[in-house]
């Protein structure tokens, strides 16, 4: 489980596509204190297991799924990616609750800047889009970021300039294809509501019919 606080911009060493996996290897510095092999770190939102060390490296193992989902499929070497460890218990939780399973990839459409901030527009899709509410939660390459806007099928998000800076939002170009998780609550509520339904529809008369009265 993660926060959504990047604690670092990693570069990616090497990127070793086979048949449908992929293991990538990438630089870094920071979350690499008190880290072992089999620990989680977030790349770009998405939660990976650590198969191997080096003093300024780690290297894990994507599966087939991984790469289908997510924006791994076009990372090269090179790339900025975001990073951050798992959560620990006795920290506070600076971002929101970030599972590091992505729902689906986006598109950056726009780039504005307004004053010190930078406003960024996203073109999701509909299945992601029905779990984003305006003013609420959302996970971009990692990051826990506050929906401003949505208009259509696009959703506009608010960033300070620590986080433009300290993140790799500041290398992205127009175009580019990020990872997007959705608030992991509006999941939950979305199935309490279909299994509340599913129960309302059962009568006496239905239980009588299907052999249970």
């Amino acid at each position: 489980m993660f926060t959504g606080i990047i604690e670092e911009i990693g570069t990616v060493k090497e990127f070793i596509l086979n048949s449908n996996t992929a293991r990538i290897t990438v630089e870094c510095d920071k979350v690499l204190e008190n880290t072992k092999i089999g620990d989680s770190i977030a790349i770009n939102g998405v939660c990976q297991t650590v198969v191997n060390m080096k003093k300024k490296s780690f290297t894990s193992d994507i599966s087939a799924e991984t790469l289908k989902v997510t924006n791994f499929q076009f990372i090269r070497q090179g790339d900025k990616v975001n990073l951050e460890r798992a959560m620990s218990l006795n920290e506070r939780i600076g971002g929101h609750v970030v599972l590091g399973h992505v729902d689906s990839i986006a598109k950056l459409d726009e780039i504005n800047k307004a004053q010190e901030f930078y406003e960024l527009v996203f073109e999701l899709t509909p299945e992601a889009l029905k779990y984003v509410i305006q003013k609420g939660s959302i996970t971009i390459n990692g990051v826990s970021l506050t929906v401003a806007d949505i208009n259509d099928n696009k959703i506009t998000v608010a960033i300070i300039p620590h986080t433009f800076e300290n993140t790799n939002f500041s290398s992205l170009s127009i175009g580019r294809i990020v990872n997007i998780e959705t608030d992991v609550f509006a999941k939950y509520i979305e199935k309490f509501i279909l299994n509340k339904k599913v129960i309302s529809t059962i009568s006496e008369d239905f239980l009588k019919e299907n052999g249970f009265a």
